[in-house]
C-alpha cells in the first residue's frame, strides 16, 4: 500500500479536474488549440521532474508499453479536443455530465481491455452514478441545434476519456507514473499540435487572461488532476477512477454557478448527492474485490 491512499488521490484529483471546464470558458481559443496548450504546457512542466524520477526504468519499458502509452494519449488528445470544443455549445453543466458517462463505457469495455470483472457493488455504482448524470443534464439537455451538437461532442469526449484510462490500468501496473505520464502526455500533445496544424488554428494573439486560463488548465486540471488519477490507476480499477470522476459535474455546476450564473436546480442537487453515493458504492466493491 502507498504512503498515500488511492482514496484521497482521487478525491484531490476531483477537486483540482474539476477547474478545468471554468478554465475552458475563459479561454478565448479554438478547442483544439486550448487543448494543445493544456497538454504541452503540463509536459514542459512534469518532463524534468518525470525523466528524473523514471530515470533507473526506461531500461526496463518495452516498444509494446511504450505504443500502448502512445494510443492513450491519442485518445486522451481526442477527448480534450471534443470536449473542450463542447463547451462553446453547451452549458457547463451539461458538458460535464455528459463528458462523465465513461463509466458506462469502462463497465461495458473493462472485461474486452484490461481482462478485469467488474465487482457487483461497482456495477451498481456505474448504474447509480448514470442516473445521477442523468438527473443533473436533465433540466438543461436540449435535443436541437447547437446545444445537441455540444452534447454529442461531450458524450464523444467520455468514450474517448473511458479507452484512455483503461490503456492507463494496463500499463500502470508495470511501468511508474512518471514514466506514463510523459509518454502518454506528450503523445497527446504531438497529436493535438498535428490537428491544430492540419485545420490551419491560430496560436497566438491571445488575451492576457486567455494565457492564463492555459496555464491553470496545466498546472492544476492537468497536473495535479489527471496526474493524480493516472497515479491512482497503478492501485485501483478503471471503473472506480471513472466513477469517481464523476463528483467533477458537482464541482464544476457549483463554481459555474458563480462564475457564469448558471442555476443549480433541485434536480442537479439531487443528481449530486446520488453521484456521490455511486462514488462510495463503487469504493465498497472495490474493497470487496480485493478481500
Amino acid at each position: 500500500m502507498p504512503r498515500v491512499r488511492p482514496g484521497a488521490a482521487l478525491v484531490g484529483g476531483i477537486f483540482a479536474v474539476s477547474t478545468g471546464a471554468i478554465f475552458a470558458r475563459l479561454a478565448v481559443a479554438p478547442a483544439l488549440v486550448t487543448a494543445a496548450y493544456r497538454v504541452s504546457l503540463a509536459v514542459m512542466v512534469m518532463a524534468p521532474f518525470c525523466l528524473y524520477f523514471s530515470r533507473g526504468a526506461w531500461v526496463r519499458i518495452s516498444s509494446r508499453q511504450i505504443l500502448i502509452g502512445g494510443a492513450a494519449g491519442v485518445f486522451l488528445a481526442l477527448h480534450f479536443a471534443t470536449w473542450i470544443a463542447s463547451l462553446d455549445y453547451t452549458s457547463v453543466a451539461n458538458s460535464v455530465v455528459l463528458v462523465n458517462t465513461n463509466p458506462l463505457w469502462v463497465g461495458i469495455l473493462s472485461p474486452l481491455v484490461t481482462g478485469e470483472r467488474v465487482h457487483r457493488l461497482t456495477a451498481m455504482g456505474i448504474a447509480l452514478s448514470l442516473v445521477g448524470g442523468v438527473l443533473i443534464g436533465f433540466g438543461d439537455m436540449s435535443a436541437t441545434g447547437a446545444a445537441l451538437r455540444g452534447d454529442l461532442l461531450a458524450v464523444a469526449g467520455g468514450m474517448c476519456a473511458a479507452v484512455y484510462l483503461m490503456l492507463g490500468r494496463n500499463l500502470r501496473r508495470h511501468m511508474p507514473v512518471s514514466a506514463y505520464v510523459l509518454i502518454c502526455y506528450g503523445s497527446a500533445a504531438i497529436v493535438l499540435w498535428i490537428l491544430v496544424w492540419l485545420f490551419r488554428q491560430p496560436v497566438s494573439g491571445f488575451s492576457s487572461e486567455t494565457w492564463g486560463a492555459f496555464l491553470g488548465m496545466a498546472l492544476i486540471a492537468q497536473v495535479i488532476g489527471h496526474t493524480s488519477y493516472n497515479w491512482a490507476l497503478g492501485w485501483v480499477t478503471p471503473g472506480l477512477v471513472a466513477v469517481s470522476l464523476l463528483g467533477e459535474p458537482v464541482c464544476a455546476s457549483i463554481m459555474a454557478y458563480y462564475l457564469f450564473d448558471e442555476g443549480i436546480t433541485t434536480l442537479k442537487l439531487i443528481g449530486g448527492l446520488v453521484i456521490l453515493a455511486a462514488i462510495l458504492l463503487s469504493a465498497m466493491g472495490e474493497n470487496r474485490k480485493k478481500q
